[in-house]
């Protein structure tokens, strides 16, 4: 199930200003960048490059994953910033499960998410 439209970045602009001005974390399977926005709510953007994978269906299914794989971690955290998570080629072959914990690893080294979450 896809994020609400609300809580997702959808310019191309507004994904270039999180990943070129904004703060970043890197893993062995995501690169999360964030930064605060001016519109006092959360939005999330995903990023599945044609270097990772040629194939449209298989990008679209990795931002599927990412997308539940933060559905769980969304109340935690704080509104007012805009967060990218960006796939790297380890992406490619990675289940829910441990999406979802790279993700909650990554937030919490953010300082995004509390660190009794999960």
């Amino acid at each position: 199930m896809a994020l609400n439209r609300e809580l997702r970045l959808r310019k191309t602009s507004e994904f270039q200003r999180v990943r070129q001005q904004g703060r970043s974390l890197a893993s062995r399977l995501l690169i999360l960048a964030w930064m605060p926005n001016e519109v006092t709510r959360l939005r999330i953007g995903f990023v599945v490059s044609k270097r990772i994978s040629k194939h449209a269906v298989e990008r679209n299914y990795i931002k599927r994953l990412l997308s539940e794989a933060i559905r769980s971690s969304l109340p935690e955290l704080p509104r007012n910033w805009d967060i990218v998570l960006s796939a790297r080629n380890a992406a490619l072959t990675a289940d829910l499960h441990a999406l979802d914990q790279d993700i909650t690893s990554l937030l919490r080294r953010a300082g995004l998410l509390s660190p009794a979450h999960k």
